[in-house]
């Protein structure tokens, strides 16, 4: 397929510049676009990728100065833009309705008749799947265990039992919802360490991307919770108990521990540690490795491990790239000191 730049204004609503009737097929980053291409530009950092790009059509900002040289799309936030201009290239894939025969589906399960559900997927006792639900080869839904209309499951996810997928959610390969929390009690008289039962459950809300071998742990005691329009990538452990609010954002290798709360809004850069018991604020920013061991207020953003307010790290870290220099200041100002008190017990009668 094939859209002109006045239909791709249209589709975004925003302001053409120069010749509307430009056609693109496809979309691509500044860099590698050819004129075959849709491309953005929102930050000043890609400048030159701007002068130089081959794309025939560029979303910009509303506030860019008018260039001349090629078809431009004015809009208020050029990567949102963007976003919804690739949807449009590559719309989602329409699966037929159908169950395969290579499927074990339970007697007392109810699954949609616009469901697709292939080879080797197991839908258990008392589970229900809803309309235009899709779930790919090896998925297993537990024991009353529930998926939401037109959610996507992809291959091998595991949604235990009496755990609940809202709709229009996607799980990627090998996501596991409701495996039991990490809890243990250690009697020494033994020794072992005793499992506390997870009795919980998982609860999914609308909207929700979870990424491939991504984990999400059953309550041991009530729900876990995954707030509506919240996405989760890959590698991403969450414990027991957990909330995650709404429209937060966790990127990869992030772990939560038992009982933490996520107001909404959040974003978890890469690889960020959350001690359990511990609460992070709406609209919160942590940042890539951090390991964060208190409270977070809202609207904050901490870098660090120990995570600290952003303005205090980047104190600290100027500090310690001078540590160097400072230690090789004091050993000459504690040579200095020694030359001085020994001058001065030679100069004692």
């Amino acid at each position: 397929m094939s859209l002109s730049a006045a239909e791709l204004a249209a589709l975004v609503g925003g302001k053409l510049e120069g010749d509307g009737a430009v056609r693109v097929s496809g979309v691509s980053g500044l860099e590698r676009a050819t004129p075959e291409h849709l491309s953005f530009y929102g930050n000043q950092k890609y400048k030159q990728q701007l002068a130089d790009t081959k794309a025939a059509i560029v979303f910009v900002p509303d506030d860019a100065p008018p260039r001349g040289n090629k078809t431009y799309i004015h809009v208020p936030n050029p990567h949102l833009a963007f976003a919804r201009a690739s949807q449009a290239f590559h719309p989602k894939k329409v699966h037929a309705p159908g169950r395969s025969s290579k499927a074990s589906i339970h007697a007392d399960a109810k699954v949609d008749a616009t469901a697709t559900v292939m080879d080797f997927v197991t839908v258990s006792a008392g589970a229900t799947v809803g309309a235009r639900a899709v779930l790919y080869p090896g998925v297993f839904i537990g024991e009353g265990a529930s998926v939401g209309a037109d959610t996507v499951l992809h291959a091998n996810v595991a949604v235990l039992d009496r755990c609940a997928i809202g709709a229009r959610c996607l799980l990627h390969a090998s996501a596991v919802i409701g495996a039991d929390g990490f809890g243990f009690a250690l009697d020494m008289a033994v020794p072992e360490h005793v499992k506390i039962p997870q009795a919980g459950i998982v609860r999914v809300e609308d909207d929700v991307e979870i990424g491939a071998c991504s984990c999400v742990d059953r309550a041991t005691t009530g729900e876990t919770v995954i707030g509506r329009g919240s996405k989760i990538d890959n590698l991403v452990q969450v414990g027991h108990n957990s909330t995650v609010g709404q429209l937060s954002i966790l990127c990869a290798q992030v772990g939560l521990s038992g009982t933490t709360e996520l107001g909404q809004g959040v974003v978890l850069a890469g690889q960020v540690g959350v001690a359990g018991h511990l609460r992070i604020g709406d609209l919160a920013k942590v940042g890539a490795q951090a390991g964060v061991m208190a409270d977070v207020e809202d609207n904050t953003v901490v870098l660090g491990s120990p995570s600290m307010p952003s303005r205090d790290y980047m104190r600290s870290v100027a500090g310690f790239m001078k540590l160097p220099e400072l230690m090789r200041e004091l050993r000459d100002v504690k040579k200095r000191l020694e030359q001085l008190e020994k001058e001065s017990k030679e100069k004692k009668p």
